[in-house]
């Protein structure tokens, strides 16, 4: 079963190719860079860029992968939750070649995605838990076998990797020039502060619950950065950030732990964009080595939205008879 992947929830557009045996032959990212002078992901300019680079990129990753379109078996694109726009290109484009090249078409949950980047390199037996952190999700999730999913636990506000891109912006980090890494940009400020300078507050640290919650974070930080003369705050904007990326690492981490302990699991794996993030890497995987457990962590590449997760998913869903017919629409808010 060699499947064809097409992602373009937001703003990457992706295409991979994945053979019958789970080996990835071509991979290809583009990522737009239009979005940089608005200071966030404006959607109409994502939809029309994916409309440009979509079959470009779909012809780059075929080529890399030495196979045409007649030796795929199916396709697998995106079918949410993301931005409509940018969901209907990739979604109209995989239709129009599974019709044309007669192929069977499956779409794709995007977190179910990120849940398969962690097979990509390794091979999890389930059960485990999936902590998702990215720019717009933040869940705990209970895999109790591959296509069975249970959420623990989710944000009631932001998600942790908006909470970077926000708090990158009021340190002043992130610039309208470039394009959106906030929690990139804190971790390099980071680097040499002090993680426990200040007292942010750990959202929900105090509750019998598995959610997330960044708003108040945040605003201890504009109360924080407002208390403070410019020259004061660059002199300890190290700290600053060190602190805010901790209190971030320590939300995320509490609440996995939390977790392991109520569904008696040892085995954890981490996905999404902020799972790049080294702080994050490092201090989880200590806490769960310390309780006799293991992370596995997807390569940097594979945090991020590609289409080599939605292609591993396709490949899952066709070898067990799943796909989808013509009338496959997007859905920017599907449920897990």
């Amino acid at each position: 079963m060699r499947v064809l992947g097409i992602e373009s929830s937001c703003d990457e557009t992706s295409a991979a190719v994945i053979d019958t045996d789970g080996t990835l032959l071509g991979h290809v990212i583009h990522s737009q860079q239009e979005h940089a002078a608005f200071g966030g992901v404006v959607p109409e300019l994502a939809s029309r860029a994916h409309m440009r680079t979509a079959l470009p990129t779909i012809r780059m990753a075929l080529a890399e992968s030495e196979c045409t379109l007649h030796q795929i078996d199916g396709i697998a694109v995106t079918a949410g939750p993301g931005l409509v726009g940018s969901l209907l290109v990739g979604i109209s484009v995989a239709k129009g070649m599974a019709l044309a090249a007669r192929k069977k078409l499956v779409g794709v949950h995007h977190l179910e995605g990120h849940i398969f980047s962690t097979q990509l390199e390794n091979e999890l037996e389930p059960p485990f838990l999936t902590l998702l952190v990215s720019g717009g999700h933040s869940e705990i999730i209970f895999v109790k076998t591959l296509g069975q999913y249970e959420v623990l636990g989710r944000t009631r506000d932001d998600a942790a990797g908006e909470a970077f891109d926000k708090g990158a912006k009021m340190l002043g980090l992130l610039s309208a020039s470039q394009s959106i890494h906030g929690g990139r940009l804190i971790a390099e400020s980071a680097s040499g502060g002090n993680p426990a300078a200040i007292a942010f507050p750990r959202g929900l640290s105090k509750e019998d619950t598995l959610d997330f919650s960044f708003s108040g974070l945040k605003t201890a930080l504009r109360n924080h950065i407002g208390s403070l003369s410019k020259r004061e705050k660059a002199a300890i904007l190290p700290d600053i950030a060190a602190s805010f990326e901790m209190a971030i690492v320590d939300a995320l981490v509490a609440k996995t732990v939390k977790a392991m302990k109520a569904r008696e699991i040892r085995t954890v794996a981490l996905a999404g964009g902020v799972a790049a993030n080294a702080t994050l890497r490092r201090t989880l995987s200590q806490e769960v080595a310390v309780r006799g457990g293991s992370l596995c962590c997807p390569s940097p590449i594979y945090c991020t939205d590609n289409a080599a997760m939605i292609a591993a998913v396709g490949r899952f869903h066709l070898m067990n008879g799943i796909q989808s017919g013509y009338d496959l629409d997007a859905d920017p808010r599907m449920k897990l």
